[in-house]
């Protein structure tokens, strides 16, 4: 899949296309419907598909006090969309000249001139243009003055304990942030994932607990969920730092291990950095500078203050074996 990041650095010869947009933080279930659309019609064109996104979120513009967690990275993004078919990704840098365009020079400009649009797919709630004066109501008229195709999808409800829900990336982040992961991920298809560099942390895993974690250092502005202990996937992956795995270990790049997962700060002992580290289970090795994937399944239980070590280390052993039930009986996601 191609990436391009600006409308500059779209390929003149990439040919017609039907293209889907949407800023897709976390390409949730609903996303997905949306983006497989455009790429199946895409296909009965002989057109290419691509997926126009924003980055930064359109909010950090005229609120940026009030942007969102993140539930993707660009790069995560970009992963998804590719899984789903998408010939290309292209990154918008939402700033002030390109939220000035008018909603027809949009259309116009945007999708017929610079994407050789055919055909467009839009959720029912998609706005564009200045002010965005440009709603669902409109595409379809401004895309037909200017031969382009519309496709309006209705946005994706869900039902659980008998109350119909919106999927929605607003509701996947309230649900993380109630540690509710495994709703979150029935509502985006996939177990949410946290990556980011394996770095050094307090040291306290191994050493005094005999548990060593791998601590990832996560994006800025990314979700996480709340504070509390998981029962998750971990994988490693290969970095210029650290292009081979450890040979004195048995941690293989790829490959995913069980893992017993902590986030938020160790109240135990008094700290107050959020941190997100993985205990990978029966296994042990060098981490340090990898790349490091965790999925979470299930939640275990709230961060809690232990009087002492030793009822840490019993509550830490409980954890493992609770996070061996869960994974266990996971789906293969």
């Amino acid at each position: 899949m191609e990436i391009w990041h600006g409308l500059d650095n779209v390929p003149a010869d990439f040919g017609d296309a039907v293209v889907t947009i949407g800023v897709f933080d976390g390409v949730h279930k609903g996303h997905k419907i949306l983006v497989r659309s455009a790429v199946e019609e895409a296909a009965a064109r002989g057109a290419k598909s691509i997926m126009m996104t924003f980055d930064p979120n359109p909010v950090a513009l005229f609120a940026p006090d009030k942007v969102p967690a993140g539930l993707s990275t660009v790069e995560r993004r970009a992963e998804l969309a590719e899984a789903q078919g998408v010939d290309a990704m292209l990154v918008i840098a939402f700033d002030k000249s390109f939220a000035s365009i008018e909603p027809e020079e949009f259309v116009r400009v945007v999708l017929g001139e610079k994407l050789h649009a055919k055909a467009v797919y839009v959720g029912e709630n998609f706005t564009y243009g200045k002010m965005a004066k440009g709603t669902s109501e409109s595409m379809p008229g401004h895309g037909e003055k200017f031969g382009i195709d519309v496709t309006i999808v209705p946005l994706l409800d869900v039902e659980a304990d008998g109350v119909v829900e919106r999927v929605s990336s607003s509701r996947i982040r309230d649900l993380l942030a109630d540690g509710a992961v495994e709703a979150a991920s029935d509502c985006l298809g996939y177990y949410y994932r946290v990556d980011g560099r394996v770095i050094h942390g307090q040291g306290r895993g191994g050493a005094q607990l005999g548990f060593p974690t791998a601590n990832i250092d996560f994006a800025e502005g990314l979700a996480v969920p709340a504070d509390g202990v998981y029962a998750a996937w971990f994988r490693a992956t290969a970095t210029d730092l650290r292009p081979t795995p450890d040979a004195n270990g048995d941690i293989e790049f790829g490959v995913r291990y069980p893992a017993a997962v902590s986030v938020g700060s160790n109240v135990t002992f008094g700290d107050t950095h959020k941190t997100v580290e993985a205990f990978v289970i029966d296994r042990h090795a060098d981490l340090y500078g990898v790349d490091g994937h965790i999925e979470f399944v299930g939640r275990i239980r709230g961060m809690e203050k232990f009087d002492g070590l030793e009822a840490l280390i019993e509550r830490m052993n409980q954890d493992v074996a609770e996070t061996r039930t869960i994974l266990e009986n996971a789906d293969a996601n």
